[in-house]
């Protein structure tokens, strides 16, 4: 049988084995072997965005759902050229969910997921997560209409979110840099 070099690659393409992404990452991994040699994980930047309730000590978390697959998720994205991890994070924030605040300098925790690229490759990535205390809320943002966003306590947040190093991050996340005299 004569194959074109086109039917070839669409075949190979379609015969490709995807991970099961409700599996943890080591497992999805172990579906795409060839993934554990290809080089190293790509970095992103994560923005654990909270906000105080009613001026106490209890908190709740921001949590946006994905464009593509409607899956809940926290703002995140790739480095961007002339900005600092910190900044990049902030930037998603805004962009992804229209909020500002006070951003820590140093992350609070990373996780790692598989990222399904634009060409349905995925790639094993690593997100620093910086915290971000809201102070602004805008509903006019870039992604307005894109995405769904909810406030919610960091069992729910945990609940919702895929990744179980990330579940792990909010269950245990403590907010940092703020004196307990500042919230009233």
């Amino acid at each position: 049988m004569n194959w074109s070099r086109s039917a070839l690659k669409s075949l190979k393409k379609r015969s490709r084995t995807r991970p099961d992404k409700s599996q943890p990452l080591l497992r999805q991994l172990a579906a795409v072997p060839a993934k554990l040699f290809a080089g190293a994980f790509r970095q992103q930047y994560g923005a654990l965005c909270f906000r105080y309730c009613n001026g106490g000590p209890k908190i709740e978390i921001l949590v946006i759902t994905s464009r593509e697959r409607a899956r809940w998720v926290i703002p995140k994205g790739w480095p961007m050229k002339g900005k600092k991890p910190f900044e990049a994070a902030a930037v998603e924030a805004w962009e992804e969910a229209g909020v500002r605040g006070a951003v820590r300098k140093k992350p609070v925790g990373r996780y790692t997921y598989l990222k399904e690229l634009d060409d349905g490759d995925v790639a094993p990535c690593i997100v620093d997560v910086f915290q971000i205390e809201v102070t602004e809320h805008c509903n006019d943002f870039k992604e307005q209409g894109q995405r769904l966003l909810e406030w919610v306590s960091p069992d729910e947040a945990a609940r919702r979110v895929r990744e179980v190093e990330l579940k792990s991050l909010l269950v245990e996340f403590e907010a940092r840099g703020r004196k307990k005299s500042d919230r009233g």
